[in-house]
Formats: structure tokens, sequence, C-alpha cells
């Protein structure tokens, strides 16, 4: 009997592309499975689209790895020029500001959303969900439910470890040093 020859429908692709596995790839898929694991234990927690505390009260301007901002460029790279000269000036603006907090440059001020979510830093990706040895890194509603008991199960990430392996993805700068070098193409 001959083989059955079947085309192969419109909707798949070609070529597929296997991503690549790096160690910032790899650091990304073990922060998501944290986050994942305490939103699933705690339905009420507070991070999500909309809250954007604290991308509204950054210490300082952000310090980015070379691979984080590898990733970041990429998915400025992928927007219309408009938009991406619209992050230029707002990065630019934050070398200038004496004041703190300073507000992320990519959050959107209408729906409180991260612009570049998906290529977003580790530090955003772990705010929140992490804590160091001295006690956690987040916002004043969560040390609120801390402090009244209402997280007191909660097994937080190693934010020493994450910083190990952070460092380990190459040097680190601040943003505003990162985007005065690239020559966009």
């Amino acid at each position: 009997m001959p083989a059955a020859i079947v085309p192969i429908p419109s909707f798949v692709p070609k070529v597929m592309t296997v991503p690549t596995v790096t160690p910032l790839s790899e650091l990304h898929a073990d922060i998501d499975r944290r986050v994942a694991t305490l939103r699933s234990e705690h339905a009420d927690w507070p991070c999500a689209k909309g809250c954007d505390t604290c991308c509204r009260r950054l210490a300082d301007v952000p310090r980015l790895t070379a691979s984080e901002w590898g990733l970041l460029r990429e998915g400025l790279a992928a927007l219309p020029a408009p938009r991406r000269a619209g992050f230029r000036a707002a990065v630019a603006r934050l070398a200038d500001t004496p004041e703190r907090p300073l507000t992320c440059p990519f959050l959107d001020p209408v729906s409180g959303a991260c612009s570049v979510y998906a290529y977003r830093p580790v530090a955003c990706r772990t705010y929140g969900f992490y804590a160091d040895r001295d006690g956690g890194l987040y916002c004043h509603d969560i040390e609120a439910r801390v402090d009244d008991g209402r997280l007191a199960g909660v097994v937080w990430g190693n934010h020493a470890a994450v910083l190990t392996r952070l460092a380990r993805t190459g040097e680190t700068r601040p943003l505003t040093e990162w985007y005065a070098d690239w020559h966009e193409t």
C-alpha cells in the first residue's frame, strides 16, 4: 500500500525554531513557577496588571545585566519607531531627575500596565514575590498583609539566590547607560 501524501496546512510554519535556552531564560522560568505557585495559593495576591505601585516608586534608575538588556532591547526593537522614541526620551529624563522615587519609563500611565511586560527585567519579575534575609522585597500593601498575619504561610522566593544566578548573565549597568549606547537600526 503506497504511503499517503498529506498536505501541510497553511497555518503550520514551514520551519519551526526551537527557543534557545539561556541562563536568563532558565531563571525566568524558575521565577515564573514561584510566582504561579504563590498566585495559586493566594488568589487575592495584589501584584497584577494595573497594580503599578512599585513601578511608580523606583528608588533609583533600574540596573540591568547584559542579558536582561539584550532581551529588553529585542522587545523594544519590535515596537514602532515613534513608540521607541518616546521610551528613549523617557529613559533620558531618568538620568536628569534628581527627585526620588522615579516612575518606570515603560509604565503605561493610563492602564497601569507594563509596555514591555514579556521583556521586563528580573527585578520587575521578582518584586512582591521574593525576600532577602532582612525581609521582603514588596510594597506596603503586601507588607500590611505580612504584618497582620494574612501571609504567614507564604514560602517566599530566595532573592539572594536569584541575584547570584543573575550576576552570571553579564555586566550590570543602569538602564540609562544601556540606552545611551544603543544605536537603533
